[in-house]
């Protein structure tokens, strides 16, 4: 299979899934449990219908939003993602050249693989962090300071992560950092020499926001392990309140899904809100950010600007999210197959799919810019 054969979510996951060893694969496409929060998240859109409007006369259409203070070319943006070096050895470098190309914003995870200053130089458009809250609250300002001094716009503090979901496939592989794999899962690296020639060629793996902090080559730390040892299980609204005032700028929750919880968010002076489960990662059976939208925008989408991820394979689903109030929607899974099958390349054609998909859903939905969508142009189930 090759990239321009790439016509669609399904035809990157494939691709990936034939380059990636078993365990990595599984670990990009695995959720809790019995994954039910992980199907549903996409399956959540099917209960929606577009109500198109005709003979608008649409020849142009204007595709950008802005979101916590930030011009984005496309509603869409990269939301960040760990260890992305495993998948692909370019990396968030690869996703930061993408994000540019395309003028969106994208993003560093607190177990990315590729400093926030490197990440910054690479791409002038809008970045965020992607922060998780550990005990060592030295740690957590030391942070927060790296990333302020480092020139990030946004900072998302992920707050449905203060201990690991039940990864199951994860288990059955032994997958972990640094690897420790079971015989099946060695035997499934045996079978994709091409990635382990890719992998041991280029610079070795590490985690820059943590390595000052974590000893993640010695074989002590495991990623399970820094989310049940290293994350604040007590993180608290005091706690957040006083990362907000710390901070002093754009400041995002990811993984906020109640109304109880979006209000809180406003009275502590955040500015944006992910509706997240974490693409299921986290808690099995509980709501997708699409179903909690129309809610929680009913609620406070007029004081906070809000946005959702999970489960988002096409451009008339991002339509549907917008319509439903969203400002801007977070893609994961969907940048990181192209990412795995094909480094920036593959990232730069996926996203290159999304742009057409919602110009061309645009025009057939009879609108030249997005704030024309509304409720109206949805049928609820």
């Amino acid at each position: 299979m090759r990239l321009k054969d790439c016509h669609n979510f399904q035809d990157f996951r494939r691709m990936a899934k034939k380059r990636l060893p078993g365990p990595i694969f599984n670990y990009i496409d695995g959720g809790a449990d019995d994954e039910v929060t992980y199907r549903r998240n996409t399956e959540a859109f099917d209960s929606v219908d577009l109500v198109p409007n005709v003979l608008r006369g649409i020849t142009d259409v204007d595709m950008s939003v802005t979101v916590m203070g930030q011009k984005l070319s496309m509603p869409v943006y990269c939301s960040p993602t760990a260890l992305q070096r495993l998948f692909h050895h370019d990396g968030e470098r690869a996703v930061a050249g993408a994000a540019a190309k395309y003028g969106t914003m994208f993003g560093v995870s607190s177990l990315g693989t590729v400093s926030l200053e490197e990440a910054r130089r690479l791409s002038p458009g809008p970045q965020v962090y992607q922060f998780y809250f550990h005990k060592d609250r030295g740690l957590n300002r030391e942070m927060m300071a790296r990333a302020k001094s480092a020139g990030v716009d946004v900072m998302m503090l992920t707050v449905d992560s203060i201990t690991g979901g039940n990864r199951e496939r994860d288990k059955r592989t032994g997958f972990s950092i640094p690897f420790r794999l079971n015989l099946a899962g060695i035997t499934q690296f045996a079978l994709k020499p091409a990635w382990a020639i890719n992998y041991f060629t280029h610079e070795p793996f590490k985690l820059p926001q943590l390595d000052s902090h974590v000893d993640m080559g010695g074989g002590t730390m495991s990623i399970s392990k820094y989310f049940t040892e290293m994350l604040d299980p007590a993180l608290s609204w005091a706690d957040v309140e006083e990362m907000v005032g710390e901070w002093g700028g754009q400041f995002c929750l990811k993984g906020v899904m109640s109304v109880e919880d979006a209000r809180r968010a406003i009275d502590i002076g955040c500015t944006g809100l992910v509706l997240s489960n974490h693409g299921g990662r986290q808690l099995d059976g509980s709501r997708t950010g699409f179903e909690q939208l129309g809610t929680i925008v009913d609620a406070v989408g007029d004081r906070i600007d809000v946005m959702m991820d999970g489960g988002v394979q096409r451009g008339t689903h991002v339509l549907k999210a917008l319509s439903m109030g969203a400002k801007a929607v977070g893609l994961g899974r969907y940048y990181l197959f192209p990412l795995a099958a094909a480094g920036r390349q593959g990232v730069e054609r996926a996203l290159d799919n999304m742009r057409i998909e919602i110009e061309r859903g645009m025009k057939l939905m009879g609108v030249s810019r997005l704030s024309e969508l509304s409720r109206s142009n949805l049928f609820i189930r």
